[in-house]
């Protein structure tokens, strides 16, 4: 159920990357700052049901695609609070189901205004670590994480074909009813779980504290060295992933001049790979800490480093490539599958730290 949420929320947040490009009639944007309007069509391929083409700047269409991280940044401290005093379920459920809402009234907002195009997701990540906390023992979390919460993950090659905005929000609308019916807050309360499974996994998590009610060590965070750690390396990391997501469909019609069709089926290979990487790299760092062949803290800090220097290296390489498309695919595929290696150091070592 957590993963076919990420799944839902990926498909919202790349919905504009892709719809875009049939927004402005997927050409390179022109250079002015001219107002969102419909523009002639006369020396562009029929469209259909004669949807309108707006004739939006570059500055115009990163104001659009930027958007939603404004409201995702402003929300992430008040999803982890609430998370932490009301529940993951019921925070990531209601941030769901209103990003879903907010989705289905994208193509009525592109008529209104570029203004109108906000989201509002960033409640959910902090509230799926809330749950996560409460169910997943400690020496299989690295294992459980491409399962449960995959950052990049299969969900986003996955979503590709629900990233129209009317096809994702509806889409996420029926699962947000799923989620409440039968998601449940920890093992204790659930019904169907067995007796035994229960039982493993209360005793597993026994040694960590509870979660936090209405006051926060906020001066003892601010002053945690590791806490900054791991806040600037999810920065750097974020970055790149985020500016692929969000770019890389415009990057293939603009530059590498695919089709719309081909566009959606290649900018996906690179999340099959990063996909497939997190579970190979999450099974290696848990058979790694259950061998005691390397200690938490090591684990932690080389598959953070090998997850953050090799795809940039990578990165840098693409513009020095000209203009070929299978280079260019490699590249940023072989990016994104060893950016996942950072799903068993900082993505994971939050719980580390602090498991309220």
């Amino acid at each position: 159920m957590a993963h076919g949420a990420l799944l839902v929320a990926y498909a919202l947040r790349a919905a504009l990357s892709i719809a875009i490009i049939a927004i402005t009639g997927g050409s390179p944007p022109s250079g002015n700052h001219s107002a969102p309007g419909p523009r002639a069509l006369a020396d562009s391929a029929p469209r259909p049901h004669q949807a309108p083409v707006y004739n939006w700047s570059a500055e115009t269409q990163g104001i659009v695609l930027s958007s939603f991280f404004y409201g995702y940044g402003l929300t992430q401290a008040l999803g982890g609070y609430g998370a932490g005093l009301l529940g993951g379920k019921l925070v990531l459920g209601s941030g769901l189901l209103l990003s879903s809402a907010l989705t289905l009234l994208v193509p009525r907002a592109a008529e209104l205004g570029v203004g109108v195009l906000v989201g509002l997701q960033g409640v959910i990540f902090p509230a799926q670590y809330t749950l996560w906390a409460k169910w997943a023992p400690p020496l299989e979390r690295c294992s459980q994480l491409p399962i449960h919460l995959p950052p990049p993950a299969l969900s986003s090659a996955a979503s590709y074909p629900l990233r129209a905005p009317l096809s994702a929000g509806g889409v996420g609308c029926a699962w947000c009813l799923c989620w409440f019916l039968f998601v449940y807050e920890d093992p204790a309360s659930h019904p169907w779980i067995s007796a035994g499974e229960r039982e493993y996994i209360v005793s597993s998590l026994a040694h960590q504290g509870s979660s936090h009610g209405r006051s926060l060590p906020l001066g003892a965070m601010a002053k945690s060295l590791p806490v900054w750690a791991i806040a600037i390396a999810c920065f750097c990391t974020d970055w790149l992933f985020y500016m692929l997501l969000t770019s890389m469909p415009t990057f293939m019609s603009n530059v590498l001049h695919f089709d719309l069709r081909e566009n959606g089926l290649l900018s996906s290979l690179p999340y099959i790979g990063n996909g497939l990487g997190h579970i190979l790299a999450g099974l290696l760092a848990d058979f790694l800490l259950a061998r005691r062949v390397l200690g938490t803290a090591a684990v932690r800090k080389l598959f953070s480093a090998l997850g953050m220097l090799l795809p940039s290296v990578f990165l840098v390489v693409v513009p020095y490539i000209g203009s070929s498309s299978t280079a260019a695919v490699v590249l940023l595929t072989l990016a994104l599958t060893i950016i996942s290696m950072t799903g068993a150091g900082i993505n994971i070592n939050h719980i580390d730290i602090a498991p309220r």
